[in-house]
């Protein structure tokens, strides 16, 4: 009898909440509903796990079921620190997803690389995987998100998943006019396939999207997932920056979503959160159509996730900023895809330690992962609490992701505070040129030492052609270092606890003339064998091709498609007004085959072809000759705005001040390869040899441990 009673009164309620409101009733209800919201928005958020719901699609294979569907990434998460989980049923490409949606369309291409695709299986067996995702949650005490990516563009990819997406949008095929560009057309930035929020028929979609999910979902709450990809308007693709009516447009969709939000939680009586994941740069957010500092401003949004490919500031400032509108803060903890690592790995779980450890000591609400999928991770049970993080084992780094500011936006790094530090972006160490690089360490080792935990500090320096800590002076906060212990690239110091500060740390290393030997090479490469690290190499095509012959490596390139090219490279550190010299032993086939170098002022190219040798740049700048019936030896030298070659102690091409500086030019690497996407190549390659007048830092790595001394 007390069942049916319940029963009645939760028709009763939902009858009254149906029947239409006088005006101060309903302020009244919406007064109320947002005193709820801010309730809901404050509660705590220990961790939470971005899940890009590529079960059904990747994952389920035979096994549809919603046990199937939470097995891989969701039921171990049950009893963690996990307290919000942020769904995402797939958006990839636009409007395409995993939840049974009439507004938008089922993804269901099932060739090559989703030939495992489930969802229409999944549907049509009435299990929907964001349904089943919202019953976890409830039966477990864990808030669920639906996360909508607002212009995902993988299918702009040229690997096996780009043409398959594409052709699974019929949004995109009817109506190319929507979209940012074409494939014969691309943007200057982006991926080609973005729709163009400038047209009112997409900002319609996004919202009709999002609508269709609160009114059919029990769900807590709604993220706007802005960095997958944050390619919005025409203006700023095309190298500029949005306007102040794209800004207002985006800004006019995010409102009309609250308000959406709003009327739907009065009817439900409970509210729908929204948050976003933007760039944590007001300014560079501003730049790409976002105006996150209104939105914040105006409570358009209840959490905010700031980072993602690539960090522009401090976690502190962002916390700030959410905190000055009364905002929580979750700052987005992705998986690191530096290149070229070797000792130390940023997506370890020792770096995972250090990264939420900082995030903790910046005061920020709690912790939001990104790409990180495996629910039996120790992590899970850590990352949420700085208590048990505390005397954990921590790496610290000085750059964790390293991709490119102005690849988003043209000239955006000038909203970077500090410059990127990895194996792939490395510094280097000259007489005129010191490195200064800066850590954040959240461990507060003077009160570890009180608790009775002996701290163990050691910092890590890669310089590949450091042959002895003699050829540099480190400081650490100022302390000089000494007695480094240099091994395969590395040089290590033990660090006096005393020396560490919490907070922000800085490293200095300076050049230090040391005799060398007058031909030593500080990189080489000999054809028996493969390029190893600090060589790494291009992703190539199916129409490039390696092969060892004969004690030389075999590079060629027979396509001329986008992407056809295979290079192999290695950042020198080359000092621009310094001597750098390269000598490589090539065989030319057909074609033409590369030397690349760039001192991060300037580059150029040597073109080998079978009949001549040019400088790609100063084609004019040529030397006829057969490259292709025997081995010759090309030395090319590198001082200043100065490029000369010689072939076989010959000088061939000069090239006196060919090189002069390039405003904002990036690259700082020797390269050695087949041909480019519009040509073919093809050559043997017996040794590459390089040498600079300068050190080259490829990372800066803090590591804390703990012994416990207590009695």
């Amino acid at each position: 009898m007390r069942a049916q009673t319940v029963h009645w009164c939760v028709i009763l309620g939902l009858w009254l909440a149906a029947l239409p409101a006088t005006g101060q009733e309903s302020s009244e209800r919406l007064a109320e509903l947002r005193s709820l919201r801010r309730q809901a928005a404050a509660k705590r958020r220990r961790l939470i796990f971005n899940n890009d719901g590529n079960e059904p699609v990747y994952l389920c294979r035979d096994d549809v079921s919603a046990e199937g569907l939470l097995a891989h990434r969701t039921t171990p998460l049950a009893g963690t620190q996990v307290d919000t989980i942020f769904y995402c049923t797939w958006s990839s490409p636009f409007g395409c997803f995993t939840h049974n949606t009439k507004v938008g369309s089922l993804f269901t291409a099932d060739q090559d690389g989703f030939r495992n695709n489930q969802t229409q299986a999944f549907i049509d067996r009435g299990i929907d995987p964001l349904k089943v995702m919202v019953d976890f949650g409830k039966e477990h005490g864990i808030e669920v998100f639906w996360s909508f990516r607002m212009n995902d563009t993988h299918d702009a990819s040229g690997a096996w998943y780009g043409p398959l997406m594409l052709a699974a949008s019929r949004l995109k095929r009817e109506h190319p006019e929507w979209l940012l560009g074409r494939k014969d057309a691309r943007p200057r930035i982006g991926g080609w396939t973005a729709v163009d929020y400038g047209r009112a028929e997409i900002r319609e979609l996004a919202y009709r999207y999002v609508e269709e999910v609160c009114r059919n979902y029990d769900i807590d709450g709604i993220e706007l997932d802005f960095l997958r990809h944050s390619f919005f308007f025409r203006d700023h693709v095309q190298g500029g920056t949005a306007t102040d009516e794209n800004r207002r447009q985006m800004t006019e969709l995010v409102r009309r979503i609250r308000t959406m939000t709003e009327a739907v939680g009065v009817r439900r009586g409970r509210p729908i959160l929204l948050a976003v994941r933007t760039h944590d740069s007001p300014e560079f957010c501003r730049d790409v159509g976002l105006d996150l500092e209104t939105w914040l401003k105006e409570g358009l949004i209840d959490l905010w996730v700031p980072s993602g490919y690539f960090r522009l500031r401090p976690w502190r400032e962002s916390v700030e900023l959410g905190h000055r509108y009364g905002v929580p803060v979750y700052p987005c903890l992705a998986e690191s895809r530096v290149r070229g690592e070797g000792r130390f790995l940023r997506n370890s779980v020792e770096s995972y330690r250090g990264r939420a450890a900082n995030v903790w000591a910046a005061n920020a609400d709690g912790v939001y992962l990104f790409n990180f999928f495996n629910p039996h991770a120790p992590l899970w049970k850590e990352l949420g609490d700085p208590q048990t993080l505390r005397y954990l084992e921590k790496l610290y780094f000085v750059t964790v992701r390293d991709a490119d500011a102005n690849s988003t936006l043209v000239g955006g790094a000038r909203y970077q505070s500090r410059s990127p530090l990895t194996p792939h972006h490395p510094r280097p160490i000259t007489s005129r040129q010191t490195l200064t690089a800066h850590l954040m360490i959240a461990d507060d080792l003077p009160a570890a030492a009180k608790a009775g935990w002996q701290a163990r500090v050691s910092l890590h320096l890669n310089i590949p052609q450091l042959r002895n800590s003699r050829q540099i002076r480190t400081t650490f906060n100022g302390n000089a270092l000494s007695d480094g212990s240099v091994r395969d690239g590395w040089v290590d110091y033990a660090l006096p606890a005393a020396a560490v500060r919490r907070g922000l740390n800085k490293v200095t290393v300076a050049w230090q003339e040391v005799p060398v030997q007058k031909d030593a090479w500080s990189l080489v490469f000999e054809g028996s064998r493969r390029p190893e690290k600090p060589w790494r190499r291009d992703r190539g095509s199916q129409r490039t091709s390696e092969s060892l012959e004969d004690g030389a490596l075999r590079i060629a390139d027979r396509g001329k498609k986008a992407g056809d090219y295979l290079f192999y490279r290695a950042n020198w550190g080359a000092d621009a007004e310094g001597m750098s010299v390269v000598e490589a032993r090539v065989k030319a086939v057909s074609g033409a085959s590369y030397i690349i170098v760039a001192n991060g002022r300037s580059g150029e190219r040597l073109k080998i072809a079978p009949d001549h040798i040019a400088l790609y740049h100063h084609p004019h700048t040529r030397h006829a000759m057969d490259t292709a019936g025997d081995f010759h030896t090309y030395r090319i030298e590198l001082r200043g705005d100065d490029i000369r070659v010689f072939v076989d102690g010959v000088l061939r091409l000069d090239g006196r001040g060919r090189l002069r500086p390039r405003a904002g030019y990036p690259r700082n690497e020797i390269a050695f390869g087949a041909a480019n996407s519009s040509e073919v190549g093809d050559a043997y390659w017996k040794s590459v040899k390089v040498r600079t007048s300068s050190l080259t830092c490829h990372d800066v790595v803090v590591r804390v441990s703990y012994g416990d001394d207590r009695q």
